[in-house]
């Protein structure tokens, strides 16, 4: 197949200092000892392992990540004990427990999976996720209170609460006890909790700080096991059979995809194992969204990021809030089909509104400069699709990006996200401290924050100052990094499928980049919205089909429309199965290219 592999003689990979994008190409990972000894599948994936930092020791562990080789003892983690010796109480005694969760995907799938936990141990929960646009973010002090009021002797906050000070302080008044398992910064001081779990507790081990990357359904599913660990010292199941933690990693899967955690060490193995179980389509609320999703395969790592989430999203983002949660607890087939419809309907009028927002926002950083963090703030804006504009602006401009919708009350909700080497959350939480914001925290990766209209231009300049040098630094470090270099034949399904042997790809473990050439263009054309699609073909007349996803209007779009037919180039990007037509093949989803001569 001359697939060539990372060597320690190639500096640039195919010579390419700079593209057409203007980017060195390199190797991904260090240069080693590896060499051209021809295709084999187990000497590729080693090499993708590799490169994303595992040592040749653990090559077998990470092959197959598993449960039980990454899974830590619950009880490192601060407050984890008490937790769970709180809910094995609650479990005994029958009380009536409420799962307060957040509006979004991590949010819904760790509150889906206590409940559905709590249910297999006897109780009989609630839900409890708050309206976006009503109450906002987190828990708020008059819905924790009413829900006391309701008869609840112990709320669990899932995917927030981190930063509840005053809502905490009003729930402990109320006399009802409040657990707080959640993964986003902290502060030095720490709202009052009875129990409050976060590897991002400044205070945490050593060893619970290293699983800082896990969603909050990762640490609802370690709470999920100290506590069958309890009830199991306690004789619970002398005379009933235990729950199959297992069975909830669909759960898992998804809410830590669909939150964008790192897909290192325990994440990997909570999407490994989790797509098995989704495969089975135990899970009447999944099934139900897979199928409403048009997906007749078993799903895959994209579908959970790009397919699913998105759909349990709608709900939170444009809908009801609690429709997620609704979903994957029910174990009715009907009512799981009628909220799969409703979400599916749901998400379709969030691509339209998300689409009018993202116009605004794009005109407004053309406008702005080039600042270090891309602010923009706009009213009438929903505050639904803000997230997902900041992602769009980020991957559009290479820097971090801030969406603020303001309202008719000159209050802004304002959502970040990143890039790597960013720390994006603590420097919201460093604004706050400063008294520039009414609300903010986050992670490194992504944060939200609620600011006055007349405070946006002092946040700006307050993260230029804070973040110039660190995206400066990521910026000045860019370059495209490619883990192969292959002939244009080398585009093949037998490819792909070597290249899954090193997945699941995704945050923090990026999917395999490849460059083949040299090639010429035999077509060039644009399709859809903006997407310029390919076909190029080397000197032995093998052809590569290609598509740059939203790329036609910018420079690598105009030199490819523009670019005789005789001229050679490199075309480097991810390769992908083509599932039209009835004979399997590849195709290259394009990020770049170089001319060869």
């Amino acid at each position: 197949m001359n697939l060539h592999l990372p060597a320690s003689d190639f500096v640039h990979p195919c010579g390419v200092s700079r593209s057409i994008l203007g980017q060195p190409w390199g190797w991904r990972g260090a240069v080693g000892d590896v060499t051209d000894a021809g295709f084999v599948p187990d000497d590729l994936v080693d090499q993708l392992l590799m490169a994303r930092g595992i040592v040749r020791e653990e090559l077998e562990r990470h092959r197959a990540p598993t449960i039980r080789g990454f899974m830590p003892d619950p009880s490192i983690f601060q407050d984890m004990d008490k937790a769970a010796e709180r809910l094995a109480d609650a479990v005994a005694a029958r009380e009536p427990v409420t799962i307060f969760g957040d509006y979004d995907v991590d949010g819904a799938t760790s509150a889906a999976l206590l409940i559905r936990l709590l249910r297999a141990l006897g109780c009989d929960p609630k839900a409890y996720i708050p309206d976006r646009l009503m109450e906002g973010y987190g828990p708020s002090g008059e819905a924790l209170v009413r829900i006391a009021e309701g008869g609840a002797t112990l709320i669990v906050t899932v995917d927030c609460g981190a930063q509840a000070f005053e809502a905490l302080d009003m729930a402990r008044a109320a006399g009802v006890d409040v657990v707080v398992v959640d993964h986003h910064k902290c502060a030095a001081a720490l709202p009052a909790a009875l129990a409050l779990v976060n590897p991002n507790r400044l205070d945490e081990s050593e060893e619970g700080a290293a699983h800082g990357h896990l969603a909050a359904v990762g640490m609802a599913f370690l709470l999920g096991a100290a506590l069958v660990r309890v009830l199991r010292r306690r004789g619970f199941f002398a005379n009933r059979e235990e729950p199959r933690l297992v069975d909830l990693l669909d759960i898992v899967a998804l809410g830590t995809v669909a939150d964008v955690a790192q897909l290192r060490s325990l994440n990997r193995a909570f999407v490994t194992q989790g797509l098995k179980v989704m495969a089975a389509r135990r899970n009447i609320g999944l099934a139900a969204l897979i199928e409403a999703s048009r997906l007749t395969r078993d799903p895959t790592c994209t579908d959970l990021g790009w397919a699913l989430g998105p759909r349990i999203n709608a709900g939170g983002r444009v809908g009801k809030s609690d429709l997620g949660v609704r979903l994957l607890t029910t174990d009715d087939a009907e009512e799981a089909r009628a909220i799969a419809a409703e979400l599916e309907r749901l998400n379709e009028e969030r691509r339209a509104i998300e689409m009018l927002v993202a116009e605004a926002a794009e005109a407004l950083c053309a406008a702005q400069g080039n600042r270090a963090v891309a602010l923009v703030a706009g009213e009438g804006w929903h505050p639904g699709v803000i997230g997902i504009v900041a992602g769009r602006l980020k991957e559009k401009l290479g820097r971090p990006a801030i969406v603020v919708a303001l309202g008719e009350d000159g209050i802004g909700k304002g959502s970040g996200r990143s890039i790597s080497g960013v720390d994006l959350g603590a420097a919201v939480l460093a604004a706050k401290d400063s008294g520039l914001l009414i609300a903010g925290g986050g992670h490194a990766m992504a944060a939200g924050l609620t600011v006055a209209k007349d405070r946006i231009d002092a946040l700006a300049d307050f993260l230029d100052e804070r973040l110039a040098g660190a995206v400066a630094a990521g910026r000045d470090g860019r370059a495209l990094m490619l883990d192969a270099v292959l002939a244009p034949g080398g585009v093949c399904p037998d490819l792909c499928d070597a290249l899954d042997g090193g997945g699941p790809y995704g945050a923090g473990w990026p999917a395999p980049r490849v460059a083949a050439g040299p090639v010429r263009i035999v077509k060039a054309d644009v399709v859809g919205q903006n997407h310029l699609r390919l076909i190029v073909a080397g000197d032995d007349g093998r052809r590569i089909k290609a598509i740059a996803f939203r790329m036609a209007e910018g420079a690598l779009g105009e030199a490819l429309l523009a670019a005789p037919g005789h001229r050679k180039l490199w075309v480097a990007g991810r390769i992908k199965r083509d599932e039209w037509g009835d004979r399997p093949s590849a195709e290259m989803h394009l990020e770049d290219a170089a001319w060869a001569d």
